[in-house]
This record gives C-alpha cells, sequence and structure tokens, in this order.
C-alpha cells in the first residue's frame, strides 16, 4: 500500500530533494503545487522546530494527508546566528535568492570570522497533530563573492571545506551526502520503515471505529 505525503512546498528543488532519498519507499510525494491554492501556514515561531511544525500541521489539518515540512536556514557566528529563521526574507518579505545573497555579503563585508552552519528540521504531522522531528547540520565559511550556478538560496556563497567547493558548485548527489537536509533526510531515511508504521497507525486511529451491529443482536426490539 502506497502512503500518500504531502511536502508543504511548491519548491520543485526541495520536491526533487526528497523525492532522489525517499524513491527506495512505497510512499508517493506530493507537493502543494498538486493542489489548489491554499491559505499559507504563518512561519511566526522562534525557532525552525516550532515553523517546520507550524507549516506540516497546517498542511496536513486542511489536505487531510500527513504531511512533512522543513523549516532551514542559515546561521553566521559573526552574525550572532542571523539570518536564522529569517534565512528566506532576510532581505524583506519579497526577497529573492539574489536579494538574500546580497544583503549577507553586504553585511559580511571585511568581517574575519566567516563561520557559518546550514541547519534543518523536518517535521512530519498527521492531521490530528502528532508529529515526528528530525534534525541535521552542515558546517562550513561564507565567501565573499558567488562560485557556481546549480543549488538555491546561500548555496553559491556557503563553502564546505570537505568537499572543497560552495554547494552551488556540487551535483545534487555531492550534496544531498553532507548537507543539513541531506543529513536530516539520511536519519528520516535510516528509522523510515518504523515512521511507515506510525503513520499507518495514527491514520487508523483517526478514522472513525465501524458500527459493531454484534451489540445489538440479542435485542428485543417488540418492547
Amino acid at each position: 500500500m502506497v502512503t500518500i505525503l504531502i511536502l508543504a512546498t511548491t519548491n520543485q528543488n526541495k520536491v526533487k530533494e526528497f523525492q532522489e532519498i525517499l524513491k527506495d519507499f512505497p510512499i508517493e510525494i506530493r507537493s502543494l503545487a498538486d493542489f489548489g491554492p491554499l491559505p499559507e501556514a504563518i512561519e511566526d515561531g522562534g525557532t525552525f522546530d516550532e515553523n517546520a511544525y507550524k507549516k506540516a500541521i497546517h498542511t496536513a489539518k486542511i489536505l487531510g494527508f500527513p504531511a512533512i515540512a522543513d523549516d532551514s536556514g542559515l546561521e553566521v557566528e559573526a552574525l550572532d546566528g542571523a539570518p536564522g529563521v529569517y534565512s528566506a526574507r532576510y532581505a524583506g518579505d519579497k526577497a529573492t535568492d539574489k536579494d538574500n545573497v546580497d544583503k549577507l555579503l553586504q553585511e559580511m563585508k571585511g568581517v574575519k570570522n566567516r563561520k557559518a552552519a546550514f541547519r534543518c528540521v523536518l517535521s512530519i504531522a498527521v492531521p490530528s497533530g502528532p508529529a515526528l522531528t528530525y534534525e541535521g547540520s552542515c558546517e562550513g565559511v561564507i565567501l565573499e563573492e558567488r562560485r557556481g550556478e546549480s543549488g538555491f538560496g546561500y548555496d553559491p556563497v556557503f563553502y564546505f571545506k570537505d568537499l572543497g567547493k560552495t554547494f552551488a558548485e556540487c551535483t545534487m548527489a555531492e550534496k544531498n551526502k553532507v548537507s543539513h537536509r541531506g543529513n536530516a533526510l539520511a536519519e528520516l531515511k535510516a528509522e523510515f520503515p518504523q515512521v511507515l508504521k506510525w503513520l499507518d497507525q495514527r491514520l487508523a486511529e483517526e478514522k472513525p471505529p465501524k458500527p459493531d451491529h454484534r451489540e445489538f443482536e440479542d435485542n428485543d426490539w417488540s418492547k
């Protein structure tokens, strides 16, 4: 039996990433792009954990399927952890990836300490509320200029020393092995057989029980 899991995003790069890592399991991953317009989740949490859950449970309740959401971002040591949970809108609510990277490079101009880490939290929620959480991180440094054409977000300026290149210079396979999301997904993948059992149990509990007519067999309806 194939389990439908909604990925709470319209970002096709993320969809491909999740599909590749979970391709060996009896699961059909759909994204918000497969449905009509939906009200957006309010991501007002102070942590990646809170925002991931908010997105997952929001999507699960609206669509009635289990949903998985991630909240991830870049934490720069010299900026006291910024942009953090504001990574996607660092340069404003309508900011593009280019806008965000431009602002980061400006903030880091002349800064010697360029240590940074990508962090990711995955939340899998069922419509009734319970959720599972997985986390991953990846450390690197911020370059002074962009390098590479692949990836998205801050990938062009995030240099990963073990590979000797930025995430934007990596293939998807290379990035998935070491990235924050890749690490979180690897943890999820390792436990996914148990996750599927958990989902089956939770979804069965949420269905209204079928009436058991045997309890009425001895009733005397003539009275």
